[in-house]
């Protein structure tokens, strides 16, 4: 099966500055991926330039459109949600559900107003006066109705409460994905989306740091936890990538170490995704 999105050497530069560089990608249908990374790392300008918004050197394909100049077709295959939502202030929601069932072949009406009665949101008010949570929700409503094989939320709970931001990738996992479509969520709240990714991408100053799934972090990755009294010595025998302290004891993060070598060396885990990220990034995300 081909993959959904597919970019070759793709680069970005502003001047002297490099958003992106060579960047190299494909994923595969099926598949949810983070893609993690510093303010200023450039997640932000590879997603513009997977859907069309940007110009850029190299090539892409997505969703067999290229961005630049299939942007219009891609647009109609591609669910996008980011942190500010984009609909139209001036309309009530009801306008907006007309709107898309007349612009849009694959809008499914029905299936959008279903989601909106599972919400507060009144259907005869205008967007503007809705509240931030019930704008995020209106678009993920239009959004999840209409026919598309690849969704990009782009930050798309920042500023809302716990228990929208549960609601919201519940919806996602139970209202949109299959193994023919794919995932590609963009956020600086890893720790909560973590336990539905199947890949993860690093990405800082333009590079992909590292782009796998998370069964590979967990056979490549572990983590230590040991009495501070041994950290020392264990120190110059296992090399950890980082290390940090928390109630008298150390805790080693460790890359290719055999799990075996380490038993009865003090308490082994698999690492989150946000440690092995900032071990990555030398402390500094």
């Amino acid at each position: 099966m081909s993959a959904l999105i597919e970019l070759k050497n793709v680069s970005k530069s502003y001047g002297d500055l490099k958003a992106l560089d060579a960047v190299n990608l494909e994923i595969p249908p099926g598949k949810i991926v983070g893609l993690v990374g510093p303010n200023g790392a450039g997640k932000t300008t590879l997603l513009r330039a997977i859907t069309g918004e940007l110009d850029y050197q190299g090539e892409a394909k997505v969703l067999d459109c290229e961005p630049r100049t299939q942007r219009a077709e891609l647009m109609g295959k591609t669910g996008v949600i980011h942190d500010i939502a984009v609909l139209p202030s001036w309309m009530k929601v009801k306008e907006l559900l007309n709107f898309m069932e007349g612009i849009h072949p694959g809008f499914h009406r029905e299936k959008a107003e279903a989601f909106l009665k599972t919400t507060t949101i009144p259907m005869d008010k205008k967007i503007k006066s809705l509240s931030k949570g019930m704008k995020t929700q209106l678009h993920l409503a239009v959004t999840l109705s209409a026919d598309s094989r690849l969704l990009i939320l782009d930050e798309p709970t920042h500023g809302l409460d716990i228990l929208f931001r549960k609601q919201l990738y519940t919806s996602v996992l139970e209202d949109y994905f299959d193994e023919e479509k794919s995932i590609l969520i963009s956020t600086h709240q890893i720790e909560e989306v973590e336990h539905i990714l199947s890949d993860v991408i690093f990405i800082n100053k333009g590079k992909i740091l590292l782009y796998a799934s998370i069964d590979e972090l967990a056979q490549r990755f572990t983590q230590l936890t040991i009495p501070a009294d041994q950290a020392d010595t264990l120190r110059e025998q296992l090399k950890p990538m980082s290390e940090y302290g928390i109630l008298g004891r150390r805790v080693f993060l460790l890359e290719n170490t055999e799990s075996k070598a380490l038993v009865g060396m003090g308490d082994l885990q698999t690492p989150s995704v946000a440690d092995i990220f900032v071990a990555l990034m030398g402390g500094e995300a």
